[in-house]
């Protein structure tokens, strides 16, 4: 009897930072695999930033994914090291969301899921949103990185000549998506500043 795999879980959590279409376009792409199963959480203050920059509402968000979750849902099953997940990415992540996972706070479901995530050693990428940084930040963004997440400011990559916010954000996306294991979102590869030339 042939058994079929189960799809693979992907969180993606929202916070209130600027850049929440990053999150936005990763729910997108991650629509695209069938064999992928999206939960996404979005906190309150994710919410009204997704109302002030892209013009979207919670539930036009919540829509692109395959399963949703309510921040203050502790219950939810990707608060249990017993659900397995492939990989977390928080985009946008807030300063307090990444002190939260820093210190292992977890008052809400996407600091709960993060703090799981690095306990079971899955993937978790923080695509920490703020600038300039103060030494309190850094210690915070260094804490996290000791304890095994991924800190990825969502740093745009000018050299690839950008046209628009969203070719950045898309960019942005699939570095992040790629970086935690899920190398078929990858965007083309840089090709160097001149046509590498190759010699038989």
């Amino acid at each position: 009897m042939n058994r079929q795999e189960p799809p693979h879980r992907v969180v993606v959590g929202i916070t209130g930072a600027s850049g929440v279409g990053i999150g936005v376009r990763m729910l997108e792409l991650l629509r695209q695999d069938p064999g992928i199963t999206s939960h996404v959480v979005v906190s309150k203050a994710g919410a009204i930033t997704l109302q002030e920059e892209c013009d979207l509402s919670r539930h036009d968000v919540e829509a692109l994914a395959d399963v949703v979750h309510r921040p203050a849902d502790i219950g939810a099953s990707i608060a249990s090291g017993s659900t397995p997940v492939t990989a977390m990415l928080v985009a946008p992540c807030t300063v307090r969301t990444l002190s939260a996972v820093a210190t292992g706070v977890s008052d809400n479901l996407i600091t709960r899921a993060a703090d799981v995530c690095l306990k079971e050693g899955t993937p978790l990428l923080l695509m920490v949103r703020e600038s300039p940084l103060h030494r309190g930040h850094i210690a915070s963004m260094d804490a996290a990185a000791r304890a095994g997440a991924i800190i990825a400011p969502p740093v745009p990559a000018f050299y690839k000549h950008p046209v628009t916010a969203a070719d950045i954000m898309d960019d942005l996306a699939r570095r992040a998506l790629a970086r935690v294991g899920l190398t078929q979102f990858r965007g083309a590869p840089w090709a160097g500043l001149r046509q590498e030339s190759r010699h038989e």
